[in-house]
């Protein structure tokens, strides 16, 4: 009661609460995100972990901001899969039908599940080269005729 009393009437002591030992991290921004490729595996699955989902952990790739959500370490043989060059990284990586397999500076393999572009679209890293084909719709008479009915 007599805290409140205190606080009320505007005498309440204000300390300042000490920085030592604090934990709080500010809010993170993207430019700040962007994958350093001179690490080892675990520490670019952990990069790309704690990035995810906000802000995401990102690289360039063919000259466009690409993120990279959804990682695993990769502790196999280095699966087959289509060569991706991507800036920075001192190999390539490989677009599987399990995802994007990159590589840290000590062998070791990390498996991207996910990548978005700057554009906003997501889709699987497995999908990287097939996302440009694009498939169009074709509607028989009577859907046309509803969809011009709908407009």
């Amino acid at each position: 009661v007599e805290a409140v009393h205190l606080i009320a009437d505007g005498k309440a002591p204000r300390i300042p609460q000490p920085t030592e030992g604090a934990t709080y991290e500010g809010i993170q921004k993207k430019e700040n995100a962007e994958i350093s490729w001179d690490q080892p595996a675990a520490a670019l699955h952990n990069w790309i972990r704690g990035h995810d989902k906000v802000p995401g952990a990102w690289t360039r790739i063919d000259g466009q901001v690409v993120t990279f959500y959804g990682s695993s370490l990769l502790d196999a043989s280095v699966p087959t899969g289509q060569e991706l060059v991507i800036k920075g990284a001192s190999r390539p990586g490989l677009v599987t039908k399990n995802g994007l397999v990159v590589f840290g500076n000590d062998g070791k393999m990390v498996l991207v599940r996910n990548l978005q572009f700057e554009d906003g679209k997501m889709i699987p890293a497995s999908k990287y080269f097939s996302a440009d084909e694009t498939t169009t719709l074709e509607l028989t008479e009577e859907e046309k005729k509803m969809a011009e009915d709908i407009r």
